[in-house]
């Protein structure tokens, strides 16, 4: 059998089985089965095979007619099923023996147990959905917050694999107009220098860097963000590192550079994943080992999705406010910087006007008495989009916006090439480029690797 991406899947002549429901007891437990043999294997476990989509009571039985339970039984043949075969579901009571039995009575008639997420993985591979679907399947099963949830439904209906459909529409218009001036030279047409083509690619353009922002704000909403806590010696980074952890995860004491290598912790910010990194103290070293541990600062803060630049607020010296942006300037990359000015209940009277003056994201705390905490998690939170109430938000992760990233950057170039003079074979490779990047988003086109590495991190079941 050939998936509607073009992939090869000659596993899906096997019967798979797999504990659809969490382990442990519960009220109802379900036992899920997929492939040529499903609807054999119902009429041999449950003694009947029950009308399509109808709930029916019966009696499931091992090989040697022993009854295991009663429960209620569902047939969904293909193609109109989850995974586009047939299907069936046996739902019993949930305590994990009698799952446990149940499941074995399909394993032993020939049936094998799934592999994490095969079920999804199959309903990709017969098209029934598309990549980002699947992936909004996980998403939806692991959100940590109604937002993360609401956005993981609406990628699961398909609104970003629209969006990106909508751009693969876009490019091959263009690339239509394009090629056709280098099939048919003799027409002397320059499509390059036509206002149609160049508007377009320009719209283009716009939209695709759209979707690139969303799809960032997407990924941090479900695959969390990392901040790094970055500034001098006794700013107070640890502290402020504890005191989000609402545990002593670092050291603290009044000696400077205590931390060296940083220090990671990862915690749950009303259902945000958020993975925090400590650093160590930035200075001229005074010694070999210092200065190793002053550029993993570095190389941390460039990695960051957030950066804090943690400034010791009962110290007034001239010049703070620079110091701190220096810091974040040398922290590079493009993470957002906010300046968290902490030990507010020593703070020194003569910042206060330069904090008043301050434009840019600035916060005042105390890590030891926890002033200004919440309002520095909300921040932090509206940074992740997970307070902007906005309706249109999908769930996205990492890959997607790499590959966004990199369709955005082929159109870019593209664009440039506008204009008299341009060689339209260029044009047109550009646009080819881009359609591969966003083609590797919704699973058109996806190596082996890539579809075992997404739907390993499935659970059992789905």
């Amino acid at each position: 059998m050939t998936s509607a991406g073009g992939l090869e899947t000659p596993f899906l002549s096997d019967t798979i089985a797999a504990i659809a429901t969490p382990a442990g007891r519960g009220g109802i437990g379900i036992v899920r089965v997929s492939g040529p043999d499903a609807q054999r294997l119902c009429s041999e476990v449950a003694g009947q095979l029950p009308r399509p989509r109808y709930a029916t009571l019966a009696s499931f039985a091992d090989k040697d007619g022993r009854l295991i339970d009663r429960g209620l039984v569902l047939s969904f043949p293909a193609p109109n099923s989850f995974t586009g075969e047939d299907v069936v579901e046996f739902h019993g009571h949930g305590g994990p023996v009698v799952m446990d039995l149940l499941l074995s009575a399909f394993t032993e008639r020939g049936a094998r147990i799934a592999r994490p997420g095969e079920f999804s993985e199959r309903a990709f591979l017969c098209g029934k959905l598309d990549l980002t679907q699947a992936e909004a399947i996980a998403d939806l099963i692991d959100s940590g917050s109604a937002q993360a949830a609401r956005s993981a439904v609406r990628s699961l209906q398909g609104e970003f694999a629209n969006a990106v459909r909508a751009l693969v529409g876009e490019l091959t218009h263009l690339r239509m107009f394009v090629e056709a001036a280098i099939d048919f030279p003799e027409e002397e047409v320059d499509f390059l220098t036509d206002s149609d083509v160049i508007v377009r690619s320009r719209n283009v353009e716009v939209a695709a860097r759209r979707l690139l922002g969303s799809a960032t704000e997407g990924s941090l909403l479900t695959e969390g963000m990392t901040i790094v806590l970055l500034g001098e010696p006794n700013a107070g980074k640890s502290s402020l590192l504890n005191a989000l952890c609402a545990r002593a995860a670092a050291i603290v004491t009044a000696l400077p550079g205590t931390t060296r290598d940083p220090i990671r912790e990862a915690i749950n910010l009303d259902g945000i994943p958020v993975h925090l990194v400590d650093t160590a103290g930035m200075r001229d070293a005074r010694d070999e080992i210092e200065a190793e541990g002053i550029k993993r600062s570095v190389e941390a803060s460039r990695d960051a999705d957030h950066v804090l630049i943690v400034v010791d607020g009962s110290r007034f010296r001239d010049g703070w406010l620079g110091t701190a942006f220096g810091l974040a300037g040398a922290s590079g990359g493009g993470a957002r910087k906010t300046v968290v000015v902490n030990k507010s209940d020593i703070l020194a009277p003569a910042l206060k006007a330069d904090i008043d003056q301050c434009e840019a994201d600035a916060f005042v705390v105390s890590a030891l008495t926890g002033d200004g905490l919440d309002d520095l998690k909300r921040h932090i939170k509206v940074s992740a989009g997970a307070v902007t109430g906005e309706d249109g938000l999908f769930s996205a992760r990492r890959r997607h916006v790499d590959a966004l990233a990199q369709a955005c950057g082929f159109i870019g170039q593209a664009v440039a090439q506008l204009g008299d003079g341009a060689a339209p074979e260029l044009f047109a490779e550009d646009l080819r480029l881009a359609q591969d990047a966003l083609a590797e988003i919704t699973g058109e086109f996806a190596a082996d690797d890539l579809l075992g590495q997404i739907f390993s991190s499935f659970c059992i079941g789905k």
